[in-house]
């Protein structure tokens, strides 16, 4: 039976996934890429400010984006057959990480669900319970308790050192894994977007989609001394975002927010925000960040994006077009063919 069939939503990718947000590290910048004719006319007087100046930069440019381009293309098979790969032949050294339980999450997460599932608070009394972050919109509060961060980066190294076969989470972060692949979302994700997360979303973020929240992509990055130290500016994929600090001892490092990506940085004042471990920093999707290098140790981020069928149906967040979409396996970007229903909780700014 298929999802149309069974009246689940089919998600789906914006056609854009294999054109835009293409990121070339080598200068920190995000490009568009239809044709090489359209490329140069849009680019290559910035690249030459950056730094491309002779043509086998240019040349190792284009190489590269072609690279991307044709991952992009194979993500969902090549995906498929890891998630397949790992789930008949990996064996997890804590098992129960993989299963969302009551005790890994704090006591002050818990009773901020709890006064948001209960109705008992409004935004405006909410903000005794959870302070808002110099930035604006972002909060920050513990999630987890640090023995469960510990348990989960403990059973993320076993699988890192692993033969099993590995996905990165995105252009931007080399070193990570997604956990769809390894079986993280019904048991564990799912169940902290639907019954946790979509509570506080719904009074914080009405606006934003925070009430239709119905899809995910969770993954967990890794900074290292001798791997990735930081990350560039950019906006997520996402309606909004959680970004939980798992650990271990690092320095520096924190999170820094500028203005809605509408707005260019030219414009905008970036503020600092504080990540300590087992602390999450929820934030809308769009809203412009980075990560500021750590100076010593190791650090593992878990993220979630989640994300609203009913907003991005309407506006792809990526190429801010209305999508064309096209089929994709598990929540694909997101994106459905049909609407999906509003979850229980009412969604009222208040």
């Amino acid at each position: 039976m298929t999802n149309e069939e069974s009246g689940k939503p089919q998600f789906c990718i914006c056609n854009c996934f294999t054109t835009d947000n293409i990121f070339l590290e080598d200068y920190k910048l995000h490009v568009r890429f239809i044709t090489e004719e359209q490329f140069r006319q849009d680019y290559e007087a910035l690249l030459n400010g950056l730094g491309c100046v002779t043509q086998q930069q240019f040349d190792d440019v284009l190489n590269k984006i072609s690279q991307e381009v044709e991952r992009r293309k194979r993500l969902s098979v090549t995906s498929m057959e890891r998630m397949s790969v790992i789930k008949n032949g990996y064996q997890p050294l804590h098992p129960h990480v993989y299963h969302l339980q009551e005790n890994f999450l704090t006591p002050k997460f818990k009773h901020l669900v709890e006064c948001c599932r209960s109705g008992s608070v409004t935004l405006n009394s909410l903000s005794e319970l959870l302070a808002e972050e110099a930035a604006s919109r972002v909060y920050r509060f513990p999630v987890f308790h640090k023995n469960f961060c510990e348990d989960l980066i403990e059973e993320l190294e076993h699988f890192e050192r692993s033969a099993a076969p590995k996905g990165r989470p995105n252009t931007m972060n080399n070193y990570g894994m997604l956990l769809n692949e390894l079986g993280f979302d019904e048991g564990f994700v799912t169940p902290l977007r639907e019954q946790y997360l979509h509570h506080l979303t719904s009074l914080l973020y009405p606006d934003c989609g925070g009430c239709s929240l119905d899809s995910h992509k969770a993954f967990v990055v890794k900074y290292d001394m001798n791997e990735d130290l930081d990350l560039s500016y950019h906006y997520d994929n996402a309606e909004i975002t959680l970004n939980v600090s798992l650990g271990r001892d690092f320095t520096e490092g924190n999170l820094y927010f500028g203005d809605m990506r509408q707005v260019p940085l030219r414009d905008s004042e970036c503020t600092e925000v504080e990540h300590k471990r087992s602390e999450g920093v929820l934030h809308r999707g769009q809203h412009m960040h980075g990560a500021l290098p750590i100076s010593s140790g190791q650090r593992w981020n878990l993220i979630v994006w989640m994300r609203s069928s009913q907003v991005r149906n309407k506006l792809c967040p990526m190429c801010n077009r209305r999508p064309a979409l096209v089929e994709g396996e598990g929540f694909a970007d997101g994106f459905t063919r049909h609407a999906a229903p509003l979850l229980a909780n009412s969604c009222a700014l208040t």
